[in-house]
């Protein structure tokens, strides 16, 4: 029997309706790659990549106004990322080229950019929107493209939360860490131009702050366990 002229209800009759590694397992021959995925996750994909496109065409917007080399290789680097993190997922859901009883969870980002942070405020420069498109500089670029990955790792992390699908769980994850680490290595960048600097608190006031918080007794720890196994 011919896999692509079978209908849904004759694949479950052939396959068992229990066999999901099988379904999953027959990639661009099953009549709706979608079947296995639950509403929500198919909602938080439409999401996730709707983000990505606005994301990539965002940083295409902005490569043009940048003026330092540093700033321009940070973007194209991540730029190439971003589109093959983006394919990535587009061909895993329509399960085009991918082995979906495989492991894979997407692709980690290795940033370009590396540098110990600076703490403390330096005379940070007043800020104001700009009055014109031409105004835009470094600082304005890194700023849009920081709140850029900023948002989508929130999106792509809450995506992770509703996911069912193992497989696609883990993408999200990890392409919600690659987010994060984005974002990193542009907010280093900035971090190291002054553009976002760090204030600090006073070391009595930190000190407040952070002494109040003391470590679980192991005392609790043992009463938890003897009440579960009562």
């Amino acid at each position: 029997m011919n896999n692509q002229n079978m209908t849904n209800q004759q694949q479950r009759a052939f396959y068992g309706t229990n066999n999901q590694t099988t379904m999953q397992g027959l990639g661009t021959n099953m009549a709706n790659p979608l079947e296995n995925y639950g509403a929500h996750e198919v909602l938080e994909v439409h999401e996730v990549l709707t983000n990505a496109i606005v994301g990539i065409n965002s940083m295409q917007l902005y490569r043009p106004h940048c003026q330092d080399q540093q700033l321009r290789s940070i973007l194209d680097n991540q730029l190439r990322f971003m589109v093959n993190e983006y394919n990535t997922l587009v061909n895993t859901v329509n399960m085009v080229n991918v082995n979906r009883v495989g492991t894979t969870t997407g692709s980690t980002y290795h940033t370009i950019n590396q540098a110990t942070p600076v703490y403390g405020l330096d005379n940070p420069t007043a800020e104001a929107p700009n009055t014109g498109v031409n105004q835009m500089n470094d600082r304005d670029v890194a700023a849009g493209v920081l709140s850029c990955h900023k948002a989508s790792a929130t999106i792509k992390m809450h995506a992770a939360l509703e996911c069912a699908d193992q497989q696609l769980r883990s993408m999200m994850i990890q392409s919600a860490r690659n987010c994060a680490d984005l974002a990193y290595e542009v907010w280093t960048y900035m971090n190291q131009k002054g553009y976002y600097q760090v204030p600090t608190l006073k070391q009595t006031t930190m000190n407040t702050f952070i002494n109040q918080y003391q470590p679980a007794s192991a005392g609790m720890m043992m009463n938890t366990t003897n009440q579960s196994l009562q």
